[in-house]
């Protein structure tokens, strides 16, 4: 059966797990916050089951556990920059460190990095970015994941990106979506838990559209919004990938392999809001635009209208009390870390031992 677990010790897990490949605590810690920031927004297809991906890379040293990265050029409002194999949310981390700074001194920066990995949620760094004053735009390549509009073979990524803005009293408004009609990881936590997939979100190695997660991902990711969602993910492999001098296409490694050099490449673009407008008028305007949203007489069967990333506080808050409930072949997988490391599992609760 699940097991349900409190958030911070889900977090001394995944932390003291990944510390123990080697990975300095302070980035540990990172990696394992990106999984339980992700379950806590009810996104577990970037939670929990992906641990066990990122320390079989570790372990394998497709990944290194201490990353550090190089400067490739500087031209002061762009930067591009080697990850040399570091994780993926490290690299991203410190990108969003560079890019902030060099847009409060230029009012707009790009952070261009190469030969990094897979980061998790795209929404993480965007939200960091835009609690320090800036709207961002944070673009990543994958692995091939859908086939070109028109093919059957798997060619082009989900390459997923996030926008993320200041939005005054509601907090930070935020998008982060793939380019298929569904994250990649939503299929594999389908499988976990032995649940078939919705129609139309992919096929199988022939092409046959499937129900079955396991087929599905043999097979290949629907795009979203048909020809639109491969012309949009291809775009963003040129920025993703081949811009920034990384690998691309079928050239990307995935995080579920254990082997192979993952050639992830991101793209960070920070505007910083004082460079274009008064931060107090931004701000006001942003409010006025999500009330004028949020306002919108709802259609019936609709109890409220969110503004994007809403949805994802609520969960989090929710969630925050509930505990995270894990399935079960996630516990497995946590179960066989715990052994390997000696780290022990986190204590499953009740709600209730949760809320006393």
């Amino acid at each position: 059966m699940p097991h349900t677990v409190g958030a911070a010790d889900l977090l001394g897990f995944a932390t003291a797990a990944t510390e123990a490949h080697g990975v300095p605590p302070a980035d540990a810690r990172l990696l394992a916050d990106t999984l339980v920031t992700a379950e806590l927004w009810g996104h577990p297809s970037h939670g929990m089951l992906r641990l066990p991906w990122y320390l079989g890379r570790l372990a394998s040293g497709a990944t290194t556990a201490v990353a550090a990265p190089e400067v490739v050029t500087d031209s002061g409002a762009v930067l591009v920059v080697d990850g040399c194999d570091g994780l993926g949310q490290v690299l991203t981390d410190r990108a969003v460190t560079w890019g902030v700074e060099r847009a409060r001194r230029h009012g707009i920066s790009a952070v261009a990095v190469r030969n990094s990995g897979h980061f998790g949620t795209a929404a993480y760094f965007t939200r960091k970015a835009a609690e320090q004053g800036c709207v961002a735009l944070l673009a990543t390549n994958a692995s091939p994941a859908m086939a070109p509009w028109g093919g059957r073979e798997k060619r082009v990524g989900t390459n997923p990106w996030s926008i993320a803005a200041p939005g005054g009293r509601f907090g930070t408004v935020v998008m982060d979506i793939a380019n298929t009609s569904v994250a990649r990881g939503k299929i594999y936590h389908a499988k976990e838990r032995g649940e078939p997939i919705p129609e139309g979100w992919a096929a199988d190695a022939d092409g046959v559209p499937t129900t079955d997660p396991r087929r599905a991902i043999e097979g290949l990711i629907l795009p979203m919004a048909g020809h639109k969602g491969y012309a949009i993910s291809f775009m963003f492999d040129v920025l993703a990938g081949v811009l920034t001098g990384s690998a691309f296409g079928s050239g990307v490694v995935g995080p579920y392999r254990p082997t192979g050099r993952s050639g992830v490449g991101h793209l960070l673009i920070c505007v910083d809001i004082r460079s274009m407008a008064d931060p107090a008028e931004f701000e006001g305007r942003m409010e006025a635009l999500i009330e004028e949203t949020k306002s919108t007489p709802a259609a019936p069967g609709t109890a409220e209208i969110f503004v994007p990333g809403e949805p994802e506080v609520r969960t989090a808050e929710r969630l925050s009390a509930e505990g995270i409930t894990v399935v079960d072949d996630t516990w497995a997988a946590l179960a066989a870390i715990a052994d390997a490391t000696a780290v022990p599992l986190p204590t499953p609760v009740t709600p209730q031992e949760l809320s006393a």
